[in-house]
């Protein structure tokens, strides 16, 4: 074997095999909501020798990558049989997308990628690229993969104009795919579209984000909920109701989708979403929360105020700065959450919390007063409080 070859090899094997069994850690900042971990859990290097390198020194000499990839982000998330899954959206240096498993028996660490990507069918000839899908385990057996489909807007000549609408995949194994056609509402863009877990009247129901092109929102309001009598004829069969609408001057200003499938918890489900606002820097998303009624998903019940998380430290810095978006999470046989983000659109994260925790936090966090004025009064409202009960000794 060429001795080049074989040095090369030898050594981005070990840095590999070294970077795949590191153990995760937690970080020491803390805000009593959620712990943040050191290391992500998944980037480029994390995906496979043999899908980047040619393998057979006869043809690649110098051991050269072939098809590099660029990052590793928004991974949808499940946890079954004791393992968790996550299908995350890689992007090779071509800029396409594709979806990739990866598996582990930890939460936070020792995530492996399958030999393959996910083999899409075929069904869409005018479909260019694939990202951020969630996953639904659904209570009517199948797991539902709910993905953006992207293509190129031909009625402009603008070679950025794009259109986007919601792919719908099903499986039983996370092996095998079976395409469905996409998601037909009113509007003509659709993205961050998240299927609810459970049947609503007998429907299949999804959270939506109509917005009037690829970009901009335009006249969309915010997160919405629309029924699907037939999940293999994806038809919105009902209004899009607004649930979680943008507002002036807070997080969501710009806009805001769904994020991870929502958390069952007695007391609703809990929603982990994205906003988006504008800075002199550029767009800047962060996470927030909201909570819809168990038997109602279509009402909102409690709505913290402000971000749930934003990106801190290294986390600015990537391919699009300032950015944490998720579209996974799970919870576990103990009750423990393990939410999967991804930071500046490079690598994806894991924060993890519990159940009580995100329950508290949801219900017990005073809602947005929209106005400076309120904010320093409901502020001043806690200091007083605190300064009551500090001096009382209690």
């Amino acid at each position: 074997m060429n001795k080049e070859f074989e040095e090369n090899l030898k050594r981005e094997t070990a840095k590999y095999e070294e970077l795949i069994n590191r153990k995760n850690r937690a970080t020491d900042a803390y805000n009593g909501i959620y712990q943040r971990y050191v290391n992500p859990v998944l980037t480029a290097a994390h995906t496979p020798l043999f899908w980047r390198y040619d393998m057979n020194p006869e043809t690649n000499p110098y051991f050269m990558e072939r098809l590099g990839i660029n990052a590793v982000l928004n991974s949808g998330a499940l946890y079954m049989n004791g393992k968790y899954y996550l299908v995350a959206r890689v992007e090779g240096n071509d800029r396409k997308s594709f979806f990739a498993v990866a598996e582990s028996d930890s939460p936070i660490d020792g995530f492996r990628f399958r030999d393959y990507p996910v083999r899409l069918p075929d069904t869409c000839p005018e479909e260019t690229n694939v990202y951020d899908m969630r996953l639904t385990k659904h209570e009517d057996g199948w797991i539902y993969g709910v993905f953006c489909s992207e293509s190129k807007d031909t009625s402009s000549s603008d070679l950025s104009a794009a259109n986007a609408q919601a792919g719908i995949v099903r499986t039983r194994d996370l092996e095998t795919w079976e395409r469905l056609p996409n998601l037909r509402s009113k509007s003509p863009q659709q993205r961050n579209v998240v299927l609810h877990p459970e049947f609503v009247d007998g429907k299949y129901a999804f959270y939506t984000r109509p917005q009037d092109d690829f970009i901009s929102t335009g006249s969309g309001g915010g997160v919405c909920i629309g029924l699907v009598g037939n999940i293999e004829d994806p038809v919105i069969c009902t209004e899009e109701k607004v649930i979680s609408p943008r507002r002036y001057h807070t997080i969501t200003e710009v806009k805001n989708g769904a994020g991870a499938v929502p958390i069952k918890t007695p007391k609703g489900w809990i929603h982990i979403a994205h906003g988006v606002r504008n800075t002199a820097a550029g767009l800047r998303y962060v996470l927030y929360v909201f909570v819809t009624d168990l038997n109602d998903p279509s009402k909102l019940i409690a709505e913290p105020s402000g971000l749930f998380m934003a990106p801190h430290g290294a986390e600015r810095v990537g391919d699009v700065s300032n950015v944490v978006f998720t579209n996974g999470a799970v919870v576990n046989e103990n009750n423990e959450i393990y939410i999967y983000y991804a930071s500046s659109d490079t690598r994806l994260h894991v924060a993890s919390t519990t159940v009580d925790r995100l329950t508290d936090f949801a219900f017990n966090t005073p809602s947005d007063p929209l106005r400076s004025v309120d904010c320093v009064k409901q502020r001043c409202g806690l200091i007083e409080k605190n300064l009551e009960f500090m001096r009382s000794g209690r």
